[in-house]
């Protein structure tokens, strides 16, 4: 039952305020604030319910590291988008025309603030990591990638390719980030980071959605495999190729530290096998 009333507790709360920040959408101040309450409430509602379900201390929310973690985390998405845009553009397929709007830049750092955290609250702070704890990291990475992918299949212009696209690169990456962190805020902030350089930044679409002007006024141009079509450049070959990369660094440092989670049947027969050694 705690997956059931942890999953009713998060995807009501993004439910509620994907209707709110929608509401406001035309006005970016509002969207500021009322994308980064949605944004704590969905950190904090996330909290309490593993709290009352499970009994323990919700570490991979707990307020010490959050800074850091979010930054980091941010950083890293920036970077990596970031990184996409300039191959992209050596191509001659990304341009830049002019700058673009401030304002539309601050309503996108709320909208990305909600979205980023309603998302890795569902996918990875409740089915990630309850997945992993039955089937270990490798299966509940392909399952949860997949879901994750599956639901960008309800965005305007979504692709079969884009959600193929953001099931691997997205929904492996994050995922890899939580095993080798254990917390949500690196994910939470590498979403962030990742969706508003996309957006706030770069002015591209994001995962088939229509959104505002972000700082720069640009246009993108090319074949599906560079610049992603209609989807956005997460559907690039370029998002895929460097998100995988990010991914396995993620995994690597995961394994170093001993946060990759077997299989459960797996796991027994090692503990019984080492039983009998004995």
């Amino acid at each position: 039952m705690r997956v059931v009333w942890q999953l009713l507790a998060v995807v009501a709360v993004a439910a509620i305020g994907g209707l709110s920040v929608a509401a406001v959408r035309d006005n970016p101040w509002l969207t500021l604030v009322v994308g980064l309450t949605v944004a704590v409430l969905s950190v904090l509602v996330y909290g309490w319910v593993v709290r009352r379900t499970e009994h323990r201390t919700v570490t991979e929310v707990a307020r010490e590291g959050a800074r850091a973690g979010l930054g980091r985390g941010t950083l890293i998405g920036v970077a990596l988008f970031g990184t996409v845009i300039v191959n992209i553009a050596f191509l001659g397929h990304y341009e830049v025309d002019g700058p673009g709007s401030v304002t539309g830049a601050v309503g996108l750092v709320g909208f990305m603030a909600a979205a980023a955290a309603t998302e890795e609250v569902l996918y990875r702070g409740v089915l990630f990591r309850i997945v992993e704890g039955r089937l270990g990291t490798w299966i509940a990475m392909a399952l949860t990638g997949v879901l994750f992918g599956l639901s960008h299949l309800l965005n305007e212009h979504a692709t079969l390719w884009g959600a193929i696209a953001i099931a691997i690169e997205a929904g492996g990456m994050l995922a890899a980030a939580y095993a080798a962190t254990r917390t949500l805020w690196v994910p939470i902030g590498l979403h962030f980071g990742w969706n508003f350089a996309a957006s706030g930044i770069f002015s591209t679409e994001v995962s088939g959605n229509d959104t505002a002007q972000g700082l720069l006024d640009s246009s993108m141009s090319g074949p599906l495999l560079i610049s992603g079509g209609d989807f956005g450049p997460e559907a690039s070959a370029y998002s895929v190729l460097f998100c995988v990369l990010a991914t396995l660094v993620f995994l690597w440092s995961a394994r170093r530290r001993g946060q990759l989670v077997p299989r459960r049947r797996r796991a027994g027969r090692v503990e019984a096998a080492a039983t009998l050694a004995r």
